[in-house]
């Protein structure tokens, strides 16, 4: 399990320490946006009360913690699926993006009351309306990788032979030595 608990740990240090650079260092939540490589990479803030492009949005705490819990739910089954199988490398790898990117996403939630996303990518004629961050890539990344990877098959048991039944004694003739019926 060291590759989940590796990858998730990175995933988290590096969401939560780019938040953290985002809001408190750069402060853009009150500057709202700096371009960085306009048009393809901008700081954008959004504060996402909901799930993906602000599905399920809604400011009220039963959401939440509804949205919280969701998240701790799946974290959980991720890590116990991971766990009981015998996942190879990369499906474990993927693993611990998508659990590192949910606690992300569940500490901002516990912090600021919504997922601080900032990530804005566009082409040139065309404004991305919607910004993200690096625990919802690493949770689409994480996700991807375990439907695409097939689990490792267990190691085949070699086939039992069928038991032999005893020899029925009642057709076979003893022969001597000569090949001869006794």
């Amino acid at each position: 399990m060291r590759p989940v608990a590796w990858t998730a740990g990175l995933v988290f240090l590096l969401d939560q320490a780019l938040k953290y650079w985002v809001v408190h260092v750069l402060q853009l939540d009150r500057v709202r946006e700096i371009d960085v490589l306009p048009p393809w990479l901008n700081l954008r803030m959004a504060w996402n009360q909901g799930v993906n492009f602000g599905l399920m949005a809604s400011d009220t705490d039963v959401t939440k913690w509804l949205l919280i819990g969701v998240a701790i739910v799946i974290v959980a089954w991720v890590w116990i699926w991971i766990w009981r199988s015998n996942a190879g490398r990369f499906a474990r790898i993927a693993a611990g993006l998508l659990i590192g990117g949910a606690l992300g996403n569940v500490i901002d939630r516990l912090l600021y009351g919504a997922v601080a996303d900032f990530l804005n990518m566009s082409l040139p004629g065309w404004q991305n309306p919607y910004s993200f961050n690096v625990a919802d890539i690493a949770i689409f990344a994480g996700a991807i990788g375990l439907v695409l990877v097939p689990q490792k098959k267990e190691p085949e048991k070699p086939a039992r032979k069928p038991r032999s039944k005893p020899a029925d004694n009642h057709h076979d003739k003893t022969r001597d030595g000569a090949g001869k019926s006794g």
